[in-house]
């Protein structure tokens, strides 16, 4: 886990914490202009951001983490604050805790890691489906089919190689550069 806050003392108060719940802390972060780096550099699987003495320095620290999309941002905050909330959760942040609930912190670890591997897989299929549609769109071309011919054509082939219709998706964008020209038919 990888914990941030402008203030360091935050720092030292919160590391045995999240290691008495059973988490490594392998990263701790006061610096904007670092965080970003430390986070794709050691890819915690959670960013734990305390508001220290500047919410814009708090949201900075999430900006930058968020920005390198390697771990899910749980915003650590002394108490309820709607408005500060309002204004992490549009920077990316998956929840917030507080330091007065420290019993309630490994639930939303759980949970938060939980709902980025969803997103992760969401973003996976919504890649896998954009290269599909971009095969179809080369076959048609040039095989001048329609798009149903040219899913089926992609089926066929997975079944008959016993492959992922993904991957043979993929091997015809990246290999289509490869293949001559169609002539154009007049």
């Amino acid at each position: 886990m990888l914990i941030a806050n402008e203030r360091k003392d935050r720092l030292a108060l919160v590391a045995p914490i999240v290691a008495a719940l059973g988490h490594e802390v392998i990263a701790r972060e006061i610096d904007v202009k670092d965080v970003g780096a430390v986070t794709a550099r050691e890819r915690p699987d959670v960013a734990l951001v305390g508001l220290g003495k500047s919410s814009e320095h708090a949201l900075a620290l999430i900006d930058k983490i968020v920005q390198e999309a390697a771990c899910p941002v749980i915003l650590l905050i002394h108490a309820p604050d709607p408005a500060f909330v309002k204004e992490a959760s549009q920077r990316g942040i998956f929840a917030y805790i507080t330091d007065s609930e420290v019993d309630d912190w490994q639930s939303a670890i759980d949970i938060v890691l939980r709902r980025f591997a969803e997103y992760h897989e969401l973003e996976g299929a919504f890649g896998r489906r954009a290269v599909t549609e971009r095969a179809k769109g080369i076959l048609m071309e040039r095989h001048s089919v329609d798009q149903a011919d040219a899913f089926e054509m992609l089926r066929d082939h997975s079944r008959r190689a016993n492959s992922k219709l993904a991957d043979v998706a993929a091997a015809v964008v990246d290999g289509h550069r490869l293949l001559p020209k169609q002539p154009d038919v007049p």
